[in-house]
């Protein structure tokens, strides 16, 4: 299978990898050492529009394809995955919710300082009890006349200390399941919103993640997101371009191994001769390379099929299941390549091989995946 990108598509690909890798890279490395949050690089990326792309031109955004999406955000996360995460979170669950959920109003107050990158979205769904089986979940929302009180905890919320605007889930507190979940629109600023603990991570350490506190949060009811009870069913729409984000950001930080560990095998000298020449190494390169490459299909192709309006969730976690495995097998055989070098800081393949661990992780385990692909396949 082979995708021909559009000339327009082309071009973004260009100019993001020279932005990416220009820009981005040239402080990756310090950004993970410090534990630094992108602020200055997401300024610059929301003048080139990366913080808006799938928003629609009515609300600043430049409504671009699903496809030059992905390739955007492979570029960004080829230079740093711990600003991709931001940017995938932000454009494909946030913004793609409250397109496609919001209220007129809440679109004009919020979608458009999104799309301006004047604010950054996170999206806060699990709880300590609640990660995989979001229908687990305990915090409440209950309504006293024009206000929602919320009440509970999330956890590993990728920009809790940083973002500017939440989509929390909560449910009626007499429901069970999937049933009596609702969305709501939450700013820091609302009483009883408390950041809490931040994790130490092995890997996206300039990305922030932490826990949200909800005590007796006061929402107006005029944020609630979509419809009362409809929370499941926006976060099922939002997990499928999230998935696809997440088979990006794997794809960018593979394919950057995989450069590196090229590099690498061409300079470094054994027994006389680059190590490229030795068969065992050729032999993991090529593996390396057609790994890279068959996520680069799925990613591609889960991305058109949404493109086109077609019903991918089945596509989308292929992808995510593949490409997130691929970026773990690749940049660990990237290390192995490097020896003994490749575990210290001094060389970009530890950082990929710590930040390409979580890919497998967050936005539904492979075990999921897996749930989700088999459950496509076998029903009647």
């Amino acid at each position: 299978m082979t995708f021909e990108l559009t000339e327009e598509q082309l071009l973004i690909q260009v100019n993001i990898r020279e932005f990416s890798r220009q820009v981005l890279a040239a402080s990756a490395a310090e950004r993970d050492r410090n534990k630094q949050y992108p602020t200055h690089n997401l300024k610059k990326m929301g003048e080139l529009g990366l913080m808006r792309m799938l928003v629609p031109t009515e609300y600043g955004g430049e409504e671009l394809d699903t496809v030059s999406y992905v390739l955007a955000l492979t570029e960004v996360a080829y230079a740093c995955a711990s600003t991709a995460v931001i940017m995938s979170v932000h454009n494909s669950i946030v913004c793609g919710s409250l397109a496609l959920f919001g209220t007129e109003i809440q679109k004009q107050k919020y979608l458009r300082r999104l799309a301006a990158a004047d604010i950054i979205g996170s999206f806060a769904l699990t709880e300590p009890e609640a990660g995989s089986d979001p229908s687990a979940l305990k915090s409440t929302a209950i309504r006293e006349t024009d206000t929602y009180f919320l009440n509970g905890t999330k956890r590993f919320i990728t920009g809790g200390a940083t973002s500017g605007l939440f989509i929390v889930l909560a449910r009626r507190p007499t429901s069970k399941g999937h049933e009596g979940i609702s969305a709501f629109l939450v700013t820091p600023d609302m009483p009883g919103f408390e950041v809490g603990h931040i994790e130490e991570k092995i890997g996206l350490r300039a990305s922030d993640t932490c826990d949200l506190i909800f005590s007796n949060c006061s929402i107006p009811a005029e944020n609630l997101l979509g419809r009362e009870e409809e929370g499941f069913k926006i976060a099922m729409a939002g997990l499928d371009s999230g998935r696809i984000g997440i088979a990006a950001q794997s794809l960018g930080v593979g394919m950057a191994a995989l450069d590196i560990a090229i590099k690498y095998a061409k300079e470094r000298s054994q027994f006389g001769q680059p190590i490229a020449n030795f068969q065992g190494l050729r032999w993991m390169i090529a593996e390396m390379a057609t790994d890279v490459e068959c996520a680069r299909l799925l990613v591609l192709n889960a991305a058109a099929m949404k493109d086109r309006g077609e019903q991918c969730s089945s596509q989308a976690s292929m992808a995510k299941l593949y490409a997130s495995e691929m970026a773990n097998r690749v940049t660990a055989q990237a290390v192995q390549i490097h020896g003994g070098y490749g575990i210290t800081k001094d060389y970009t393949v530890e950082r990929l091989y710590r930040d390409a661990r979580v890919f497998t992780i967050y936005e539904g385990t492979s075990q999921i995946q897996k749930i989700v692909i088999s459950n496509e396949i076998l029903k009647d």
